[in-house]
């Protein structure tokens, strides 16, 4: 069985939908098809809870008929079959009545997330509506029936797994299951979502409790390319990636997947591949645990790093000075990307910087603080990279205008990276374009 996850760009009009049905069912065997909200509608429906949570009713009112509209024009464009358009009103009007509902109550954080899983609930009906108005049997598999995280929001594999077996096998007959992305429930029982990842998360998870065959995720881009194609011109998809390579490129800044959404993937090796719904036939990116040439495959950015530097002579031959560094971080639940030391300095990395008014305050226990705001690391990604020759010369030959905060070499097999500046990093990710890839 093939589980495929389509974006909310993918299915963010109705003709992009039509053509999400014709991928769908252009491939042979069973599938699970994850969906995500309609483009726009988890930011309208962020900002309407917003708005109610300010006690700003006229506003949210407005955000709510705005939306409404939006999917009543949508949905007149989806289906043409006037019992296919009945359901479909029946269905926008139905959660639309929660929706307005929520202007009737004392709105707080508990509404919040049961409100954020009105578009992914939406998006899956409309698009079963579609499938069987153009003849494509289809079972609807509600998420909140299998979909569960713990008390500490991490997901449950072993009730995913057992629940959403049990469902599959009452439906054994049928080849095409249609569920939410990013929904579930928790601990509680509550309407809740997975965060990090999102729908691709839930794919992800999908494919490692059904042991899927592969997990495609379609989103509006061919792939994951080997540099940011936003900044940087000649940029191009890397057809093969190892789960640990496209793991550290999608920490690093590579936005197309978020890091943790491949973990379930990699745990029980199923394959992802990452797939363009606007170019159905390019062949994208493969995410494999073959691990292939030693070389450098990609690079990434990540913005918005502060940078850290405690200097002390207390450091001098003395043991456990790092480890109270550390308890700092840990306390304040602020993980570090990047540490380099000498013999009396420590210099480290986070991309988290709502508690750093407070971690300053402890450091300055142990010596003198120095922070360095808007930087940014940038990394080199491949197999074995640490071991290929000469490619330590190479990187630095290309950066050698761009003044370099700090280097972390050897850390991983699979990177290389350096901060510098986020005004030099454009500049940095064109040379070093040029230098590694000859483009």
């Amino acid at each position: 069985m093939k589980v495929l996850k389509f974006g909310g760009t993918s299915v963010g009009r109705p003709s992009r939908m039509h053509q999400v049905a014709e991928i769908v069912t252009s491939q042979n065997g069973p599938k699970i098809v994850v969906l995500s909200a309609l483009s726009g509608t988890t930011n309208a429906l962020v900002k309407i809870g917003e708005d109610l949570m300010a006690g700003k009713h006229e506003e949210a009112a407005e955000e709510i008929e705005g939306l409404y509209n939006h999917y009543l024009n949508f949905h007149n464009e989806l289906v043409g079959k006037e019992n296919s358009l009945a359901k479909a009103r029946y269905v926008i009007n139905e959660h639309f009545s929660f929706i307005r509902s929520l202007l009737k109550v004392a709105f707080n954080e508990n509404y919040t997330k049961e409100l954020l899983a009105q578009g992914e609930l939406m998006s899956t009906k409309l698009f079963s509506i579609y499938m069987d108005e153009a003849g494509h049997k289809n079972i609807l598999l509600p998420a909140l029936d299998f979909m569960a995280i713990d008390d500490k929001d991490e997901p449950d594999l072993h009730v995913i797994q057992s629940k959403l077996g049990r469902l599959l096998e009452s439906h054994n007959r049928n080849e095409l299951f249609i569920t939410q992305g990013y929904i579930c429930l928790n601990a509680q029982q509550k309407i809740d979502n997975l965060k990090r990842g999102g729908s691709d998360y839930t794919a992800s998870l999908i494919g490692a409790a059904i042991r899927a065959e592969i997990v495609q995720i379609w989103t509006d881009i061919d792939g994951m390319h080997n540099n940011d194609p936003r900044m940087v011109e000649h940029t191009k998809p890397v057809a093969e990636l190892s789960f640990d390579e496209a793991s550290e490129l999608a920490y690093f800044g590579a936005k197309i997947l978020h890091p943790s959404s491949i973990l379930p993937a990699k745990q029980y090796n199923v394959p992802v591949q990452l797939k363009n719904t606007m170019d159905p036939e390019a062949f994208g990116t493969l995410i494999s645990s073959e691990e292939k040439t030693k070389e450098i495959k990609a690079i990434a950015a990540k913005d918005g790093i502060t940078a850290i530097k405690i200097k002390s002579t207390r450091m001098l031959l003395a043991y456990g000075f790092l480890n109270k560094i550390f308890e700092v971080f840990e306390q304040h639940r602020t993980p570090i990307d990047m540490i380099t030391t000498s013999e009396v300095a420590v210099s480290l990395t986070i991309d988290d910087d709502s508690k750093l008014e407070n971690i300053i305050e402890e450091l300055k226990g142990f010596g003198a603080v120095t922070v360095d705001k808007d930087q940014s690391i940038i990394c080199m990604v491949g197999n074995d990279v640490v071991e290929v020759q000469g490619i330590i010369k190479r990187i630095f030959e290309a950066l050698k205008d761009i003044p370099i905060r700090m280097i972390s070499y050897g850390g991983s097999k699979y990177n290389v990276s350096v901060l510098t500046e986020s005004t030099y990093k454009k500049q940095a990710l064109m040379a070093l374009n040029k230098e590694l890839f000859n483009l």
